[in-house]
């Protein structure tokens, strides 16, 4: 099975204070996996330091090979092969929905503005939002920014999606709207990393889950042993916290 990110030995300080602490794990292709665990875990710090939003404190994140850490690695190549989808949507105010998925392909990928328009149509399309090109993202809700925010990954065309959250804005009735798109997505092949609080959808789309607890890695497998049967006491105590108040959210 061919890795797409292998974590190794990963460490994040802020100051002091040890937010993540000797992470191992990796991201094979096609495979979806989802990182659950209670707030201040570290879920969200780890995702950013895959894509180098944050510079990890220590250790290695081995990219086709290469331990992209090394000072004499490619960032900006690297970041071009990983898609993101923040909490909070993270589209371009000033541009409308078909700008906001053209112009990150023309100036990274160098695409031309026809070129990038006809892709950007298509995972439009994919994402039900095709229909809105002109419109800004003021005009839209919290689940079609969203939807639109997949879109913009996707153009890209990236090895992995890195998902923060991207449920977590939204009001309760728009949720299932995202989900089903990230569902869709799930079983279309792509591969995908998802940190989320919907445990009911990380049940039912991961290949493999990774529950985090105080900044290291409690416990990781199959979605069927770690909602079913988990190992750990902290990760039964915290599905028994959770499951009580999550839902199932799409169809």
């Amino acid at each position: 099975m061919e890795k797409i990110v292998d974590i190794q030995h990963l460490n994040k300080s802020f100051g002091a204070h040890e937010v993540l602490k000797d992470i191992n794990f990796s991201v094979n292709k096609g495979e979806v996996v989802s990182i659950i665990g209670s707030s201040g875990s570290g879920k969200s710090t780890l995702l950013r330091c895959i894509n180098l939003l944050e510079k990890p404190s220590g250790g290695e994140i081995i990219y086709r090979g290469e331990n992209i850490l090394d000072d004499k690695h490619d960032l900006a190549e690297y970041r071009k092969h990983l898609g993101m989808v923040f909490q909070q949507f993270n589209l371009f105010n000033n541009h409308n929905v078909l700008n906001n998925c053209v112009v990150g392909q023309i100036k990274v990928l160098k695409r031309t503005r026809g070129e990038a328009e006809k892709v950007a149509m298509k995972y439009l399309g994919v994402v039900g939002m095709d229909r809105y090109i002109n419109a800004k993202p003021k005009q839209l809700s919290g689940g079609q920014k969203q939807r639109v925010a997949i879109a913009r990954a996707l153009c890209m065309e990236p090895d992995v999606i890195l998902f923060d959250e991207p449920t977590s804005a939204l009001d309760p009735e728009m949720v299932g709207e995202v989900l089903k798109v990230m569902k869709d997505l799930a079983e279309s092949g792509l591969t995908m990393l998802i940190v989320t609080h919907e445990m009911e959808f990380a049940k039912e789309v991961s290949d493999r889950v990774v529950f985090m607890d105080k900044g290291v890695i409690a416990e990781e497998g199959h979605p069927e042993h770690i909602f079913n049967n988990p190992s750990q006491e902290r990760t039964r105590e915290f599905l028994k916290r959770t499951l009580v108040q999550s839902r199932l959210a799409f169809v």
